[in-house]
């Protein structure tokens, strides 16, 4: 098996993995537990989640704390706590106040399959519920490890990070701002929470400061590729296999670097990120083989 294969291999059981602990936890309700746990509620949270998606984010924290030992079903915890967060970003984002999309991975969006004022609270329920994963003793058993977790991913995910860079986002379009404006909003909206993704697994392992900045460096030079390769695919991307509409960017009027570069020049800053961010892995010689893998699928990627 080469490395593709073998990275492919791992992100698919990585996938299984966090879709079978995220339907036990997102368990039906118990008779009698209807006003706990409101059932349209958990079925929108349930839809949101469930049955789709790579799993990307939660494969970086299980490999990146398979750096130094860490149990597997502690980083599997972390994974699904960010991939909660990441769940609930998609359900705001696709809300007609938002970017107004009517289809994701396939499927008709949550404020489609369900009603807004229900997406905007299963977005809302899966966003609490990812910080009260993170202070589970089963997610480590160190409380200072659990509490740095949950305010490394309040950063990312908030308005220094995915929030703002959202923010940001909205107030670009019709807009012309320049190559680093672009590249901090990036920064913000996406390579935020997949540097948290990296960085988790040294917290997880209490790593070296060496290793955890090598981490932190590798996700956020991985997450801006991600980023540029995303807007090549909304400019040039089939929405079949997608999954969701494509051309979205420029019907909006919003600036991207493909709109500053072109697409040649895009791909190419994209695969120089990509293999900028491999770079920071050399302190782990082999033993990264697969976060260099996915650096590679991340610029290679077609949906």
């Amino acid at each position: 098996m080469n490395a593709t294969e073998q990275f492919q291999d791992r992100l698919n059981q990585v996938a299984k993995d966090v879709e079978g602990l995220l339907d036990r936890l997102l368990g039906k309700t118990l008779a009698g537990d209807e006003l706990a746990r409101p059932p349209r509620l958990l079925d929108a949270m349930r839809y949101a989640s469930l049955g789709a998606g790579k799993r990307f984010r939660p494969f970086l924290v299980v490999e990146s704390a398979n750096l130094f030992g860490v149990p597997r079903e502690q980083s599997l915890m972390a994974g699904v706590a960010l991939e909660c967060v990441h769940c609930y970003s998609l359900v705001h984002d696709d809300l007609p106040a938002m970017d107004n999309d009517d289809l994701r991975r396939g499927q008709p969006t949550a404020h489609k399959a369900f009603d807004e004022a229900t997406a905007i609270l299963a977005g809302d329920a899966l966003l609490t519920l990812a910080f009260g994963l993170l202070g589970e003793p089963d997610t480590h058993g160190d409380p200072f490890v659990r509490c740095e977790l949950v305010t490394r991913l309040a950063h990312a995910a908030g308005h220094a990070g995915m929030v703002g860079g959202q923010m940001m986002d909205i107030a670009f379009e019709h807009a012309s701002p320049g190559l680093p404006e672009i590249t901090r909003l990036q920064r913000m909206k996406t390579a935020a929470l997949i540097t948290f993704s990296c960085e988790s697994g040294a917290i997880l392992g209490r790593a070296s400061a060496a290793a955890r900045n090598a981490l932190s460096a590798y996700g956020q030079d991985l997450g801006l590729a991600f980023q540029i390769v995303d807007d090549l695919l909304d400019a040039e991307g089939d929405p079949a296999r997608m999954g969701k509409a494509a051309g979205k960017d420029a019907s909006r009027g919003k600036p991207t670097v493909v709109s500053i570069l072109g697409t040649e020049r895009a791909r190419a800053q994209a695969e120089a990120l990509a293999a900028q961010a491999a770079g920071h892995l050399d302190l782990f010689d082999e033993r990264a083989d697969l976060l260099r893998a996915a650096a590679d699928f991340v610029v290679s990627r077609r949906a």
